[in-house]
């Protein structure tokens, strides 16, 4: 088995590896600003699959809810 790439590395391919990896590591420590509304949806998403997992039915609009403090039913 042959431990060669099937490609080439180029200065190209490393200048690229290295800018997505500078991204990434921007967007893990807060580098990069997420809309409040996008982080909230994603939260809130988040949380709504989570629940799904443990066999819980409370949607999406429940789940909003009650982060605004509204109580659900």
């Amino acid at each position: 088995m042959s431990t060669e790439p099937p490609f080439s590395i180029t200065p190209q391919i490393l200048n690229a590896v290295g800018r997505i990896s500078e991204l990434v590591g921007a967007m893990g420590s807060g580098g990069v600003a997420m809309p409040p509304m996008l982080g909230r949806q994603n939260r809130i998403k988040s949380i709504t699959g989570t629940l799904a997992i443990e066999g819980n039915s409370l949607t999406e609009e429940q789940v909003t809810a009650i982060l605004d403090g509204k109580t659900v039913m």
